[in-house]
């Protein structure tokens, strides 16, 4: 059976994803075929929606809080039975199981972790570090498996691959690799997942016990969210729950699945029906990850421990089958509701932070801006503001002048002044249009004779007048030139070179996408940063259209918009967030945006977001914007970026200074990046 091009984009197997699962199903003590029985009605589920693999709790099958009952050869044997009948159901299921069994090899046993998919075992992994402090006593009846390394174990004539040395690799699915360590080897100094990271395990896998005790949740959390963050992993953690023995502890079946330190599921914990706790891993993104960290890949090269790499055909489906993860349709914006106020602070105060230190560099005078009205110059005043207020200087310091052009508008040049007198910075007007018709004039151009031309050249002169005049009253007034563009119009090119709005002394923007700039104006307002009169302009900004103001409106004709041109800058920074960061491929880019922007009704917005402000996009729009944006963010910009100016970064997604996060050619093509949007993406 072939597979569409549409079909094949819209299967998450096709962009790196991996679907797992935690589970906690309800067992009984030493009760090993009700266990089983359990252990199966899960594992079924799990089939049904398409889990490809499945972690079950420590000694699963056994139960954990058995004590003594450990060493009784009838539930050992039992435990062997239950295996077999294990491994011949999972003929039909999907998912790779990890299930948790005691088990015996020379004369001792192991706490182990059985790995099994569609009728086999492929591997069993023995327990590294045995607990044998307060409420634990595995060494009483465990034997530690640190040193079992290229042995065999044989259960029920199943020989199998055992030891501590074992990494599992999917042959048909890249990204498929996992490791799986149990417990108590998560809470050493260094676990073992950490170097079978750096051997290539792309998910790391935890059966656990681990009794609940008040505050170990978010000991656990810690721990799982460290470990995927360090190890550059997927981390997923499967603890044991509801009919584990309380006679002296009690267990709350807690499940957690992080990626790169983002937890991406959680289960819900003390409950008495057993849940699924699903996510898709993006194990591409963290391949890539891996491969921009040199830390990571310096750090693997002193990993002494050889692992074995037990590799399996595992037949996976490229259909559609949904994607089970949150996809934030704004990743620059701030969506921790615990840390809203914390994260929106720090953006906004590495901004003001950068500007202090390069005004005091300086040696002080002026800080001079350019104040349109719009959402860029006046997130840049705010900051000067700001700096102002923590250096202790009147805020005349700085010096703010709005310059109308041709096709000014009275409410963003409203919204200007009332900014400048609301903040009570020193405010002045500079109309431009004699000095620009004096240019076009020289220029021979069709507008200096009264032709409505209002071409490039028409639309830049406005704008580099602006910002030479801006340069010669810095040099006038002893001062420097704070500039406002910001990251999304540098990743689009959307900013006139040279003496225009590319240009300033500092460019205290140029790490802030505009739609962090839109979120960041909305949080001084709401957490009462400024006075109120100052709330009600930037709110009233807010409200305004995007644009340039360069072309003037024909009568009865809108503004110009820049949105309407280029596209949407939610879209835009969207793309530019999945390129920049991840290095996904137009195709990956794609898909995402669709699971994120499709249905308004679907997904997270962020905090407080207006409701009138939301948008939704089919994929036919999102491809259409999605090649302007490699268009231009590939082979038209890159040399405004090669030579902008000094500014701060300010988000982990990235910033594009050539001295910072992103270097490349200025005369580069854009051809393979377009010819994997044409192949990838189908034309709806």
């Amino acid at each position: 059976m072939t597979t569409s091009a549409s079909d094949a984009f819209y299967a998450m197997h096709q962009h790196g994803f991996v679907r797992v699962a935690t589970s906690t199903p309800h067992v009984r003590p030493a009760d090993v075929p009700f266990n089983l029985a359990a252990v199966l009605t899960e594992a079924r589920k799990a089939d049904a929606q398409k889990v490809d693999l499945l972690v079950f709790p420590e000694l699963c099958l056994s139960s954990y809080a058995i004590d003594d009952l450990h060493m009784q050869g009838a539930l050992l044997d039992a435990v062997e039975r239950a295996i077999l009948e294990l491994v011949d159901s999972s003929r039909d299921l999907s998912p790779v199981l990890l299930a948790g069994a005691p088990l015996r090899s020379r004369g001792r046993l192991y706490n182990c972790a059985v790995v099994i998919t569609r009728g086999k075992i492929l591997g069993i992994v023995p327990k590294s570090y045995l607990p044998n402090y307060r409420e634990y006593y595995e060494k009483r009846w465990f034997a530690h498996g640190r040193n079992v390394t290229g042995q065999t174990l044989s259960v029920g004539g199943h020989a199998a691959p055992f030891g501590s040395d074992l990494i599992f690799s999917a042959r048909d699915l890249p990204g498929f690799t996992f490791h799986v360590e149990i417990c108590e080897d998560f809470w050493a100094p260094v676990p073992p997942s950490s170097a079978a990271a750096m051997s290539g395990a792309v998910i790391l896998a935890n059966l656990s016990a681990s009794n609940i005790t008040i505050g170990k949740a978010d000991e656990r959390h810690m721990l799982c969210r460290a470990q995927s963050s360090r190890a550059l992993a997927a981390y997923l953690y499967s603890a044991a729950g509801p009919g584990e023995s309380t006679t002296d502890l009690a267990w709350d079946g807690q499940g957690a699945i992080y990626e790169i330190g983002d937890l991406l599921a959680e289960a819900d914990r003390f409950s008495l029906d057993p849940r699924l706790n699903i996510a898709d891993v993006d194990t591409a993104r963290i391949l890539n990850e891996r491969m921009a960290t040199g830390t990571f890949n310096d750090a693997a090269e002193s990993v002494d421990k050889v692992f074995r790499q037990i590799a399996f055909d595992y037949q996976p489906s490229f259909a559609d089958i949904g994607l089970i993860r949150s996809i934030r349709r704004f990743p620059y914006v701030p969506n921790r509701r615990s840390h809203l106020d914390q994260d929106c602070y720090e953006a906004f105060n590495i901004q003001v932070e950068g500007l202090r230190r390069r005004f005091e560099a300086t040696g002080g005078g002026h800080m001079v801006i350019g104040v349109s009205g719009g959402l860029d110059s006046t997130h840049a005043l705010i900051v000067a503001a700001k700096v102002c207020d923590r250096l202790g200087l009147p805020r005349d310091t700085i010096l703010g002048f709005t310059m109308p052009g041709f096709a000014t508008g009275e409410t963003t040049k409203s919204n200007a002044w009332n900014l400048m007198k609301a903040l009570g910075i020193r405010a002045e007007e500079i109309d431009i249009r004699p000095a620009a018709r004096q240019m076009l004039s020289d220029m021979n151009h069709p507008f200096a004779e009264g032709e409505p031309v209002y071409d490039i050249a028409f639309e830049n002169v406005q704008a580099g007048l602006r910002t030479d005049y801006l340069f010669r009253l810095a040099n006038q007034r002893r001062g420097f030139v704070v500039g406002t563009g910001d990251l999304s119009e540098l990743a689009l090119g959307w900013c006139t070179y040279g003496v225009g709005d590319q240009m300033s002394h500092y460019a205290v923007n140029a790490g802030v996408p505009k739609t962090l700039i839109q979120y960041l104006i909305r949080w001084t307002t709401r957490t009462d940063q400024f006075d109120p009169e100052t709330d009600a302009v930037l709110e009233a900004i807010l409200s305004t259209e995007i644009s340039p103001e360069l072309v003037p409106a024909g009568e009865g004709e809108e503004m110009q918009s820049t949105e309407a041109k280029i596209g949407p800058y939610e879209l835009h920074d969207f793309f530019l967030y999945h390129i920049l960061r991840t290095g996904a491929a137009p195709g990956k880019v794609a898909f995402l945006a669709w699971h994120a922007w499709h249905d308004i009704e679907r997904g997270s917005w962020p905090i407080d977001f207006p409701a009138t402000a939301r948008h939704d996009y089919d994929l036919a729009t999102i491809r259409k914007w999605l090649e302007v944006f490699l268009r231009r963010f590939f082979a038209f910009s890159q040399f405004k970026r090669s030579a902008m100016p000094n500014g701060p970064k300010v988000s982990a997604g990235g910033a594009l200074s050539p001295r910072g996060d992103w270097r490349a050619p200025s005369d580069s093509s854009a051809a393979v990046w377009l010819e994997d949007l044409e192949r990838s993406v189908p034309k709806e």
